[in-house]
């Protein structure tokens, strides 16, 4: 028993898993997140800050449906704690997102108008508050297919993409997507007469319908209204036209067939790029020809022209400084003999030194190999030694090679002693002596004959004595 006791007293308590994003399969990587929809999420960093307090509290909702409450009971809220909110008629469920003075920044995000009424925070959600929540969520699949059906039936052109039911389980919006003006007041009638709730219709855009189903883009990353993107703005052909983008549909249209998000993300950069370049309808005149717009690259700041208003013959491409020289020419009157005389000059000059080639590591290795290379083939023309003295290693060395002539054989040089011979030696024949002040070399070790066995040995007397070194 007393075991038992101790085992249970020791098993900590399971702590609270942090409950994901449940909009749905929004992304892969940013729905660890306990506060709903990971795209409506907002750091609060006043957190610490003291005297951060505020009457209003935003309350997140599924899907992308938030709200602004009064926290008129001065209930000690955080962010991510579940709370009873009112409702038009009963209550709702739905999470803290954000408190304190960073409310206030974020009324004035939404457009939210200075009159508006905001409603009330009951409490913090009770275990039967949750309980019926869950019990009106599960319901929500159903309902889902069950109107689309009715719709059908009743031969409305209209698509019913989700339902969200209100946390007391009395209400439910549906949100449906169509292109032409539908009057459904029939199907009002028709559902709430099905599932004995109140029925609220909210049309949505394919955008919102993409966002809330998610989806991996062309780019290969999650698609950005689906995992950060809280607003959308209006994406025209023209933003293509700025960029040199194809209008190709298919290309330009995202996964909600409608023109992609990301056309806007650059325009602006752009925009601000073309405004530094020359004019489309700017000609330039030389004394050879009349060169018209063709294309540019306003990044890089560079314009080709060519002869031809519409087919690229004779192109020529210049930098933006070099158009804008051309055309204060030919406001004064003067046509240039070409566009670029110093073309050829500079043909191989480049604007940036070769770095890389310069910090080699093996830029010393190369230019001993080439080396060894040319002094190991003059070896093997001549057959001869190096002049040093240096030798050859015995693989590098030919075959046909001629042989290495005698020592004794080899003439003497001029200005050095030839070696003295043991008998004393005779001073050469061309008449070079040893150098005076120097003692002459002699030899180290001298003959000595064999001694026979018979005892005929020669006095030592008569042997021939060694003659001492001069000193």
């Amino acid at each position: 028993m007393d075991d038992n006791k101790i085992n249970q007293v020791n098993v900590p308590e399971a702590a609270e898993q942090p409950v994901k994003c449940d909009a749905g399969p929004c992304c892969g990587a940013c729905c660890n997140d306990d506060i709903g929809r990971c795209n409506l999420t907002s750091t609060n960093w006043l957190e610490d800050v003291p005297d951060n307090d505020f009457e209003i509290v935003e309350v997140l909702f599924k899907n992308t449906r938030r709200g602004f409450y009064r926290n008129s009971a001065r209930i000690p809220l955080k962010r991510g704690d579940w709370v009873a909110v009112e409702a038009n008629p009963g209550h709702d469920i739905g999470r803290v997102g954000l408190t304190g003075r960073l409310v206030k920044n974020q009324m004035a995000r939404v457009n939210l108008r200075k009159d508006t009424e905001f409603l009330r925070v009951f409490r913090r959600a009770k275990p039967t508050d949750m309980e019926r929540y869950e019990q009106a969520k599960a319901r929500e699949e159903d309902t889902m297919i069950r109107s689309r059906k009715i719709a059908v039936d009743l031969g409305l052109k209209m698509k019913i993409g989700d339902v969200e039911y209100q946390g007391d389980g009395n209400k439910a919006i549906f949100y449906y997507i169509a292109d032409e003006r539908v009057d459904f007041r029939q199907l009002i009638k028709v559902l709430a007469d099905v599932f004995k709730i109140r029925v609220e219709m909210k049309q949505i855009g394919a955008r919102q319908e993409a966002g809330r189903i998610g989806g991996i883009g062309p780019c290969g990353r999650p698609l950005c209204c689906a995992t950060w993107m809280s607003g959308f703005v209006s994406v025209a052909t023209s933003a293509a036209r700025f960029q040199d983008i194809s209008l190709n549909p298919q290309n330009l249209a995202g996964q909600c067939a409608k023109l992609k998000c990301c056309i806007n993300f650059e325009v602006n950069t752009y925009v601000e790029a073309i405004r530094q370049l020359p004019a489309k309808d700017v000609h330039l005149e030389t004394k050879d020809a009349t060169y018209y717009y063709f294309k540019a690259d306003a990044l890089k700041r560079e314009i080709t022209y060519s002869t031809e208003r519409n087919a690229p013959v004779n192109t020529v491409t210049l930098t933006a400084a070099q158009a804008f020289e051309v055309i204060a020419l030919n406001k004064n009157g003067v046509k240039p003999d070409s566009l670029k005389p110093d073309e050829e000059g500079n043909a191989n000059a480049s604007p940036f030194g070769d770095l890389l080639n310069q910090d080699a590591i093996n830029r010393f290795d190369k230019k001993k190999k080439k080396k060894k290379k040319k002094s190991g083939d003059k070896q093997a023309q001549t057959g001869k030694a190096d002049v040093k003295g240096e030798k050859q290693d015995k693989q590098d060395k030919p075959k046909d090679a001629a042989p290495k002539p005698d020592r004794g054989d080899r003439k003497p040089r001029p200005g050095k002693p030839k070696r003295q011979q043991q008998d004393g030696g005779h001073e050469p024949a061309n008449g070079h002596g040893p150098a005076p002040g120097k003692p002459q070399r002699m030899e180290k070790k001298t003959f000595k004959p064999r001694r026979p066995k018979d005892g005929n040995a020669p006095a030592e007397g008569n042997q021939a004595q060694p003659k001492p070194n001069a000193e």
